[in-house]
This record gives structure tokens, sequence and C-alpha cells, in this order.
């Protein structure tokens, strides 16, 4: 649902003015001596519309009010031309390609993460029509080429990436051939863990009997499958099997430990390729032209934490003037 639409409801703010305006009747008693020769004439009933308690009305409308603009999450366009900076990014990069797009001046932002096109399409609400953005560091390069309403200059510099490091727990009696084939890896830090934990992304269970029941992982590489009831008719793929279970995914595969060199790197090459996925590509140095067609995404909710904090304060002042009204 478009959050948008909640605008519809702004009719909701009658409700309290029809509430306040309500029907009162009154009857007024005067004395008299007698009533004998006046004429004969029937009751008369007057009907007063009045507002009542002006300010309390007021605070009603603007607590609905409130509520509605919550749900709408609404986003005021309040960022002008601006230099979005990668995490990572080297300095000198960044006040060389500001020089370059003529943006010394624009206000430096740094992104929470590396996906600076993802949090584009997430903020562009926030920036100003004619606002021009600057995108510097190692941003991973789309599917697609992105669309934006706002002329995107994006100048990348891919930055050396760290061996991503694995936690891998290994139940074996030989324990040491597996730990020569994680050792030999180039490119990818592998921690045998002695006991798994919540870091341990791969189990390598190469003994014939089952594993505890509360022994969990993302990843399971399995020698024997008569341990595992899922891998008995499981499909294969490359002369291994794989299935799901309520352990985690599993791997088989009986040739295994692989016997040379060539069989350990297919292998670890399927572990990354299949489970973890491979390393995004950094897109390369280009200008994107504005788009006046390109779809807006949903509101970054960036008022959305005044407006609850508006709507509570409203809510405690509209409590305790009903609260000393009624007393």
């Amino acid at each position: 649902m478009n959050p948008s639409l909640w605008w519809w409801a702004l009719p909701v703010l009658l409700l309290p003015i029809l509430w306040h305006r309500r029907k009162r009747e009154q009857d007024r008693a005067g004395p008299l001596a007698t009533a004998r020769f006046l004429p004969k004439s029937e009751p008369l009933q007057r009907r007063i519309w009045r507002w009542r308690e002006p300010l309390l009305l007021l605070r009603r409308c603007l607590l609905l009010l409130a509520l509605i603009a919550l749900l709408a999450d609404p986003v005021l366009p309040w960022r002008g031309a601006t230099v979005l900076v990668a995490p990572g990014s080297a300095p000198g990069l960044v006040e060389r390609e500001a020089r370059a797009a003529g943006m010394q001046e624009a206000p430096r932002l740094t992104l929470p993460g590396r996906d600076a096109l993802a949090w584009l399409h997430a903020h562009e609400r926030e920036f100003q029509a004619d606002a021009r953005l600057l995108v510097v560091g190692d941003v991973p390069m789309p599917a697609v080429l992105p669309r934006f309403r706002h002329e995107v200059i994006l100048r990348s510099a891919p930055v050396p990436a760290a061996a991503p490091e694995r936690h891998v727990a290994v139940f074996s009696t030989r324990l040491e051939t597996w730990r020569r084939l994680f050792g030999a890896l180039d490119g990818l830090r592998v921690v045998i863990d002695a006991r798994p934990d919540a870091r341990t992304g791969l189990v390598v269970w190469d003994l014939p009997e089952a594993p505890p029941a509360g022994l969990r992982a993302p990843l399971w590489w399995v020698t024997d499958a008569g341990a595992f009831p899922e891998l008995a008719n499981a499909p294969r793929l490359k002369g291994m099997r794989y299935a799901d279970s309520p352990r985690g995914r599993l791997w088989h595969n009986a040739a295994w430990p692989p016997s040379d060199a060539e069989a350990a790197r297919t292998l670890v090459a399927d572990w990354q390729r299949l489970h973890h996925g491979p390393m995004p590509w950094t897109a390369p140095a280009q200008v994107l032209a504005p788009d006046a067609a390109a779809p807006m995404r949903p509101a970054s909710g960036a008022l959305r934490a005044w407006l609850a904090l508006l709507l509570v304060v409203l809510f405690a002042l509209e409590r305790m003037a009903t609260h000393v009204r009624r007393r």
C-alpha cells in the first residue's frame, strides 16, 4: 500500500468538529403571578449550535492530523547538492572528484553501506528538484542501469578488500587432511573452530554416526549419507547431492575429502559461488542523466521519529485537558 494514500483520510478531522458542535437545549423559567389571562400557545424549542472547549477541539484535530501524517510518512526535500561518499573511500579521492565536478562547497555525506545506489533510491525524495549528486567510492555494479530524477555523477574506485573470513567446524578422524585443505586456500581465511558457535558457517561431518540433535549450521559437508535421511532421494549436481534439513543445507560426496589440488579448488569455488554468492563488481564511472519518468521509491521515514514524538505530546495534552474538564 502506498503510504501517501493515507492523506485521503483527512475528512476524519470533521469528527471532533461535529462532536464539539453538538446540540444544546436550554430551558429558561421566569416567575409569573398567574398565567390565567395569557393567551394559549404551544411551547417553542430553540436549538443553539455552539463551540465548546475550542482549545480541546484544536488539540484533538491536531492529534488526528499528526496520526494521518505519521501513517502517510511525508518527506520534505531539504537536501541540496551533495557528495555521497561510500565507506572506505580515500579523502583525497573524494576532494579531487568534488573539485572536478564543481562541487567543492557541497556537503559530504558518508553512507551507511557500500550500496550507494540502493541508498539513493530510498532517500531520493529528500533532495531538492535541482540538486546535483556526486557518488564517490567503491559502488557495486547494479544488474540494470539505475534511473533517478536527479543528475547523478558516479565516480567509482575499487577498494582492495580484505580476504573474507569463514568459520568451519570439522568432525573427522582425518582432521589433518581437512586442515591442509583449508590451509592451502588463497584469498580466503578459514578459521577452524574447536566448538561450533554462532559464527560457524560450515560443519564438515566426516563420521559414520549421526550428529547431535542440537548441532546446526547454515551448510554441512557430509561424507557418509547414511546418517542423514534427507539425502536418500536428494538431487545431484556435478556428482554432489544436496538437500535441506532442520540442521541446515546438506552437501554430500563420498569422495571427500578431495584427493588432489584441482578437486579441492573446485569444491571451495562451489562453496563460495553457490553458498555465499559471487563478489560484486565495481560499477564503472559514468553520469546518469535525470529521468523525469523514473519511478519514485517509497519514503525513507526521515520524519517518522519527529511525527511520532509530536503524536505522543498531543495525546498527553489532550488527555490532560479532558481530565481537567471533567473535574
